[in-house]
Formats: C-alpha cells, sequence, structure tokens
C-alpha cells in the first residue's frame, strides 16, 4: 500500500537532512613514503586494532577461528557491539582493512585472554547490564577495552612486538589512533542510525493516517450520532428532531469498519485516535453536513452498499482531504502527516472505490497491507544505504557530467544533488526497476521538492550518467524512453 512513489520521496528526505548535517569521517591517513618507522608501524597495527575489536564482537576477519568466534557469539554483549557493527558497515574503514595483507593472524593467540579479561572485570559487568545500550556508550566501553586491556594484554604485546619495525611509541601511537577514529565515527554513526530509524518511523506513520482516516470516518458518523441523540432529549424537541433521517449514520460503510478486527487491534497499538480532538471533529461534520454530497446523498429514496461506499469517497475527495480543519489537525499530530497526506488520501479513495465494487453484503472489508511485498517493505533501507554508502562515487559522476558554463557546481542546490545520488543508487542497484521509471521518478521529486528549473537540471545530468554507464558497462538494463 506503501507504494515506491512515497517511498522514495522518503528517502530523498531523509538523505538530504543526513547528509547535510553530519560530520565528515575520516579514518586515520596511511603514512606517505617519507614517514618515520614510528609513524609507519602506528598505522599497521591501528588497522589490526580496528579489525581486533570487530573479531571479538563476532565478526570475522581474516583466518577463521571456531572456538573463539562460538565464544564470542554466545556472548550477547560483545556480539551485539553497535560500534563493531557501525564499523563494518563502513565503506571507507571496509576499503582501509585488507584482512589478507594484515597481520591480524599474529594476534591469534591474545583473543583468548583478552576475551577472558574483559568479561571478568568489574567495567564489563557494569555496562553489559545497562538497559539502554546506545553508540555512545559503546564507544564509552571499547575506548575502556583498548586503555585497559588490550595494550596491557601480555599476549598482545608480545605478538606486536614481533611484528617487523616495531617500536613502542608507534605501540602506543596506534592506540590514540584508533581512539580518534572511535570518537570520530560515533558523530557519523548515530546520525545514520538516527536517519534510518526517521526513515522507517516516517513510512510507518504514513500507514498510521492511512488506518486513521478511515477512523475518522468512523468517529465522525458516532459524532453525528450523538447529536441526533442529543436533539431528541433536548427541551421540547421537533418532530424531526424525534424522527431524524438515520441514512448517515447507519451506512453500511461505517458498520463494516467498526465491525473490523484489523481496524481495530491496529488502532489499539498506534495513535490513530481523534478523540480528544472535538474541535477537528466538529469543523469537519459541519462541513459534511453543509456539503452538496451529504444533501444528495440525504435525498436519495434509498441506500445500498455501493452508494454508501461511494458518499465516504465522495467526502474524502471533495470536503475533507481538501479542507483546512484536517491539515491544521494533522500539524499538531505528526511531523510526517502533512507531506503524507495527498498520497495516503489518495489510497484511501481507491480502497473505498474497491470496496465499492467487491464486497457483497455480509462479507468483510480488507483494509491494504503497509506494503505490497517483501520487497516494498525493505526498498527504502536499501536505497538510503546504497546512497550513502556510495555517496562519494555518484557525487563524482554528478559533478561530471554538470557543465560549469550552464551551472556553478558551488553553488547547485543540493537538494538537487541528493536526489540525482539517490537516482544513481537505484539505477545501479535495482536491476528490475525499469530506466524510465527511475528518470521520471527523480523528476518529479526534484520539480516538487526543489527549484523551479531542477527537473530540467536533473534530467540532464541523469541522462548524461545513463548513458556513461551504459558505455562503461556498468548499467545492466535497458534505456528506453528516458525523457531527453
Amino acid at each position: 500500500m506503501i507504494n515506491r512513489v512515497l517511498i522514495r520521496i522518503k528517502v530523498v528526505q531523509m538523505l538530504y537532512s543526513y547528509l547535510l548535517t553530519r560530520n565528515e569521517f575520516k579514518i586515520e591517513p596511511a603514512p606517505g613514503p617519507d614517514a618515520t618507522r614510528d609513524a609507519t608501524f602506528a598505522y599497521r597495527l591501528y588497522l589490526d586494532l580496528i579489525m581486533l575489536v570487530m573479531e571479538l564482537s563476532g565478526q570475522r576477519v581474516g583466518t577463521h577461528r571456531p572456538a573463539m568466534q562460538a565464544a564470542i557469539a554466545a556472548n550477547r554483549f560483545l556480539s551485539t557491539s553497535p560500534l563493531a557493527r557501525a564499523i563494518g558497515l563502513d565503506e571507507q574503514i571496509r576499503v582501509a582493512i585488507n584482512p589478507a595483507a594484515s597481520d591480524i593472524a599474529v594476534f591469534d593467540s591474545a583473543l583468548a585472554s583478552i576475551f577472558d579479561t574483559i568479561t571478568r572485570s568489574d567495567d564489563y559487568l557494569t555496562h553489559s547490564r545497562k538497559r539502554d545500550r546506545s553508540l555512545s556508550s559503546d564507544m564509552d566501553f571499547w575506548a575502556w577495552a583498548l586503555d585497559k586491556v588490550i595494550s596491557r594484554d601480555n599476549a598482545f604485546i608480545d605478538a606486536a612486538r614481533s611484528l617487523p619495525d616495531f617500536t613502542m611509541s608507534g605501540f602506543n601511537r596506534a592506540f590514540s589512533m584508533f581512539a580518534r577514529t572511535i570518537h570520530s565515527y560515533t558523530d557519523n554513526s548515530e546520525m545514520r542510525v538516527e536517519a534510518e530509524h526517521n526513515l522507517k518511523l516516517s513510512l510507518d506513520k504514513a500507514y498510521d493516517l492511512y488506518n486513521g482516516l478511515f477512523n475518522l470516518a468512523i468517529q465522525l458518523t458516532d459524532l453525528q450520532a450523538r447529536r441526533l441523540d442529543a436533539a431528541k432529549h433536548k427541551y421540547m424537541p421537533t418532530d424531526a428532531d424525534l424522527h431524524p433521517d438515520t441514512r448517515f449514520i447507519d451506512n453500511k460503510l461505517i458498520a463494516a469498519l467498526e465491525a473490523n478486527k484489523e481496524l481495530a487491534d491496529y488502532g489499539k497499538d498506534h495513535d490513530i485516535d481523534w478523540s480528544d480532538d472535538d474541535t477537528t471533529l466538529r469543523l469537519i461534520l459541519n462541513s459534511i453536513l453543509e456539503s452538496d454530497t451529504y444533501k444528495a446523498y440525504m435525498a436519495e429514496p434509498g441506500s445500498s452498499w455501493e452508494r454508501d461506499c461511494e458518499l465516504w469517497r465522495e467526502l474524502f475527495r471533495k470536503v475533507i482531504l481538501p479542507g483546512d480543519a484536517l491539515a491544521e489537525a494533522l500539524e499538531s499530530k505528526s511531523v510526517y502527516w502533512n507531506d503524507d497526506l495527498d498520497i495516503m488520501g489518495t489510497f484511501v479513495t481507491k480502497t473505498l472505490k474497491q470496496f465499492a465494487a467487491s464486497r457483497k453484503d455480509g462479507a468483510d472489508v480488507h483494509l491494504l497491507p503497509q506494503y505490497k511485498d517483501d520487497e516494498d517493505a525493505e526498498f527504502g533501507n536499501r536505497l538510503f544505504n546504497e546512497a550513502v554508502n556510495h555517496r562519494e562515487e555518484y557525487r563524482g559522476l554528478i559533478d561530471r557530467f554538470i557543465n560549469p558554463e550552464q551551472w556553478d557546481t558551488d553553488r547547485l542546490a543540493f537538494m538537487d544533488i541528493v536526489v540525482m545520488m539517490a537516482a544513481i543508487a537505484e539505477l545501479r542497484k535495482f536491476p528490475s526497476i525499469p530506466v524510465p521509471v527511475t528518470l521520471n521518478e527523480y523528476i518529479e521529486i526534484a520539480n516538487s521538492y526543489s527549484t523551479p528549473r531542477s527537473g530540467q537540471f536533473v534530467n540532464g545530468v541523469l541522462f548524461s550518467v545513463i548513458n556513461y554507464l551504459k558505455a562503461e558497462g556498468m548499467l545492466d538494463k535497458p534505456i528506453t524512453n528516458p525523457r531527453k
């Protein structure tokens, strides 16, 4: 139900926020050819320390040690280290560390003693009992482990001394370098984890809105029922008050939604209730009662399932979704919902049309699932991570095809760059998506979320990138009908 159009928009929004605010991460630079013996050894040991922490967290690096791997895997604290997992996912670190050319195997003899010392320590017990294990707290733990355990472990020191060009100054410098890496990495990793979390949250909230709009119809009907009941019991009720036309509150669609267990269960676990917003309910109901759609429905001689569904489809299309009352209420309920309203509103009206066409009296109605399939459910996170992991490569492709006589690269709208990075990630990493689909979708996003000239600019650059990737054998799918 949450289609790829919305997912792409969410990915671009989160990617923009993340790339705009992230601190640039850089691992320690490799020493030059004229570097001192201390500097050369320090960098060599520094990369080994990165791999050692990954080994101690259950990630396979270098040679396979089944006994140690089994012991680490059984330790939930070490094997779920947020820091080690984040380091292992970082493309720059993965390029820098080369297990085949490293000395990590030299430290095999030290792994058992380091593991034993860490897991028997009071500091380990303190950290392992924390309920909220953030990346920041994990950074503190590994900084302690490096300083108090690994750097002092006799087996590790002996192994380091056996390496060529060992110096004590280089040994100490390597630990300082890794400590800096941990601290510099934390900022970026926490922001990336937060961006991924917000991406998932925004998509979940979109589905909340879809369910919430059906719940809104139920509560608007309930409010009208309460109004009619109150009119019956007022002082000196009229004949119309005592014998109201109940066609609106007896709507068959609303009855089916009220009986829908899926909608009820979803409402129990998610904030899709409108009962605490009486002002919004009254304003929307008043606009419904004053609308031509409502008056035409009430003037008809009878009703049917199809007509009852059509009433609410028309009310959403012509009264509720375009109205100011709903838009203002959404601002206070979720920061995501105003951006989602057009797409989720479209899915609500499509669902109502399907109800009218397919349901027979007495049959259940079913809302659309959050995602069509597992592939769609994973699409957003995959796309975001592909764009982040290859951001430098994709930015290089973009810069390659920007004509400096037409566009000042330093003054380009950053949103345009982000849109194209996401588009290139999709072109490169999702072979089942046709090129024209990708191109058209991101041109539309640029037109909607960036500058008036963005669609034209994005179209031109992406067209050149597509042709280049195809010529280089880096795009294994046909190019048909691109906008050019």
